[in-house]
């Protein structure tokens, strides 16, 4: 089955190399937002969501207006979306930081750079079945 995802981040060039990653591996993707930062997301979301189900949101930490710590708030607060698994994607990866990210309700955390096997597998623990390996 198809799935709608999300990928925040302020880079447009890390979007794209997420992206591509995703489809390498396998995913079956039907729709792919894109958002430069949390509020761009969350704004995304609450037009998208009206219409069809999000499967998936793809952050990073810093970015500048929301950062990826604010928008997993955000996303715990608003009972319309706090369903949705978000995995982090960045270079912030202390062990304080990944625990604080985890309460807020992320489902996993990939370190930057990563490699696609690592993605492939946080894939494999969120959407069991899916033939990406």
């Amino acid at each position: 089955m198809s799935k709608c995802l999300m990928i925040v981040d302020d880079s447009p060039v890390m979007r794209s190399f997420v992206k591509r990653t995703l489809l390498a591996a396998g995913l079956p993707v039907d729709i792919c937002l894109e958002a430069s930062n949390g509020r761009d997301a969350l704004d995304k979301l609450r037009a998208f969501t009206v219409a069809r189900h999000m499967d998936l949101i793809l952050t990073d930490i810093n970015m500048p207006v929301m950062d990826g710590e604010g928008l997993l708030a955000e996303l715990k607060r608003d009972s319309s979306l706090s369903a949705i698994p978000v995995v982090v994607v960045s270079t912030d990866s202390t062990d304080q930081r990944v625990g604080a990210l985890m309460k807020l309700g992320a489902r996993d955390y990939v370190r930057k750079p990563f490699p696609p096997e690592r993605l492939s597998e946080v894939l494999n623990g969120i959407f069991p079945g899916w033939t990406g390996q």
